[in-house]
């Protein structure tokens, strides 16, 4: 990322909107803040490689059920670049693997920090799980507020938007799936 360019473009933005980061110091290095925000935080699911980071984290072993709840989802709406912010389940029933508990919150984060609809985050998280650990079935449910339903549009204050994404082997029931992860609640 050339942050110096993105930092220029904010500045043209604000320019463009009627405010002057050279007149107005509230706005006095707005441009340098908000390209650092993106690169370093918004946007760094990119610099991650979830192969990597489940492959080294894969262990043989296995258990009825995995579910990590409550996992802090921030990401970024790719239409209106406004945040969305909630939390998220991912649960699976391992076969013969597992994968450590901290590599499973890394993989929803490197996913959410990245310019991606909240359907293709919990898709990618299951995808990438289930091509690692071969559960029976895993499946991640996001919950989110999203920036530009309450600061713009519809203006929803309270509207969370629940997404289920669901990967199962041939024949398996989907339904403890949705028992697990709470779908509906």
């Amino acid at each position: 990322m050339d942050r110096q360019a993105a930092a220029q473009a904010i500045d043209a933005f604000l320019r463009a909107l009627g405010r002057d980061p050279a007149h107005e110091p509230e706005l006095a290095g707005t441009g340098e803040r908000v390209a650092r925000a993106w690169a370093e935080e918004l946007l760094s699911g990119y610099a991650v490689d979830v192969d990597h980071l489940l492959a080294r984290n894969v262990l043989r072993g296995t258990s009825d059920l995995v579910a990590v709840r409550d996992l802090p989802v921030a990401t970024v709406c790719p239409h209106h670049l406004t945040p969305s912010l909630g939390e998220a389940t991912v649960a699976f029933a391992p076969d013969e693997h597992l994968v450590g508990l901290g590599a499973v919150a890394q993989l929803v984060d490197a996913f959410a920090r990245r310019l991606a609809l909240q359907e293709q985050i919990g898709q990618n998280v299951v995808a990438t799980l289930a091509r690692h650990v071969s559960p029976r079935w895993c499946a991640c449910r996001i919950v989110l507020r999203h920036g530009c339903m309450i600061a713009r549009g519809e203006r929803s204050h309270g509207a969370r938007v629940e997404t289920v994404a669901v990967i199962a082997a041939a024949g398996t029931d989907r339904t403890l799936a949705h028992q697990v992860l709470g779908v509906g609640r």
